[in-house]
């Protein structure tokens, strides 16, 4: 059986592909190797980085104000700068950043109106750990 290793890429629309690129690249450094793509290399993540995939219920809350079906998270080294970044670039912050074991997290919506997560994870010298499983309830 075939198996997955980690996300590929984000592929996501736009009505200026070009613009939106450029803006991520003024904007969060992304290093575009293309027009309109870049291409992250996995030793450029920090050493407590991993990429998520998770499926969300389709009545979900926490990809608002945005109203696409997606949502695009960005491993970063510090959350607060990098919403300041994209403040003075035009982007929405969403909320205010939070901590949670597992790092910091802030959220901002681009100029097409697409909600994206800022994650920092935590320092390396720190374990990563995710959410507790839940407990099964007492009858």
């Amino acid at each position: 059986m075939a198996k997955v290793f980690g996300v590929g890429g984000v592929f996501f629309r736009s009505r200026n592909p070009r613009k939106l690129a450029r803006w991520y690249r003024d904007c969060l450094a992304v290093p575009l190797d293309m027009p309109s793509a870049a291409i992250f290399k996995p030793s450029a993540m920090p050493a407590n980085g991993v990429t998520v995939w998770s499926v969300f219920p389709s009545r979900t809350r926490y990809f608002r104000p945005s109203r696409s079906q997606f949502m695009i998270n960005l491993v970063v080294d510090d959350v607060d700068e990098a919403l300041c970044q994209v403040e003075l670039a035009g982007g929405t912050i969403v909320g205010k950043p939070k901590g949670h074991p597992f790092g910091r997290f802030g959220w901002f919506l681009d100029p097409d109106g697409n909600k994206v997560e800022l994650w920092q994870p935590p320092p390396a010298d720190k374990p990563r750990r995710g959410p507790r499983p839940r407990r099964k309830p007492r009858r």
